[in-house]
């Protein structure tokens, strides 16, 4: 999706739609994209019956958190993105630990349950660094 003159235009009585502006050390968007891709998983294998670390109820509700966490991700808010970092680090947890339990446990790296819950930890964990590299730029000074 880009943007057009004519959308940028305020010809038409509208606001039109801002410029994108390039913010240094910005990763939100990238943890919004993650968020949302896990949120979808987690439905996804919830609903295939995957055998996840979540009652039904858990999965769903964690879903919905993701989904309005990275709704409300935005560039001038930094508490939001300690929120993410929250987040993030819990998905990391929970889903790794029970990653490398189902390994150890001798599932096969090819079951469904296996494959989801290997998934969304590492969506979480590549949310993690995008939302830390965020979380840096907040307190990095120019040079």
């Amino acid at each position: 999706m880009g943007y057009t003159k004519a959308m940028l235009s305020e010809k038409d009585g509208g606001g039109g739609v801002p410029p994108h502006r390039e913010i240094p050390h910005y990763y939100g968007d990238n943890t919004r994209v993650l968020f949302v891709i896990a949120a979808i998983v987690l439905i996804v294998a919830q609903s295939t019956g995957a055998e996840l670390p979540l009652s039904t109820i858990g999965a769903v509700i964690s879903a919905v958190l993701l989904v309005i966490a990275a709704g409300i991700t935005n560039p001038v808010q930094g508490w939001i993105h300690w929120l993410n970092a929250v987040v993030a680090v819990a998905g990391t947890l929970l889903f790794g630990i029970t990653a490398i339990d189902y390994y150890r446990a001798g599932v096969s790296i090819f079951d469904a349950s296996f494959l989801y819950i290997e998934a969304i930890a590492l969506l979480s964990l590549i949310a993690l660094y995008f939302t830390t590299r965020t979380i840096r730029g907040f307190y990095l000074k120019p040079i």
